[in-house]
């Protein structure tokens, strides 16, 4: 049981990952953050991103705080699966 847990759970944390990751592709083409699928991974992606972009103040016309929140997602990940760990 816990095991089908934790594998449902790394697979939100993968899909989520693909989300930023194409949400943060998607602003390099024009207007695609304006289509319906750019719209509805922005709903997904953007609360996500907003603390970070908080901190984070872009360099120039660079904002990295995707790259950071990209990275603390990770971290997050690793984490729950090092707990999951402690209980199989």
């Amino acid at each position: 049981m816990i095991v089908l847990l934790h594998d449902v759970i790394q697979r939100i944390f993968t899909i989520y990952f693909f989300l930023c990751i194409i949400y943060v592709f998607m602003s390099w083409v024009p207007n695609a953050r304006e289509s319906s699928i750019g719209r509805i991974i922005g709903k997904l992606v953007e609360p996500y991103f907003a603390p970070f972009r908080k901190i984070i103040p872009p360099i120039g016309m660079i904002d990295i705080s995707p790259l950071i929140a990209i990275f603390a997602l990770n971290f997050a990940r690793d984490g729950v699966t090092f707990l999951f760990s402690l209980f199989v």
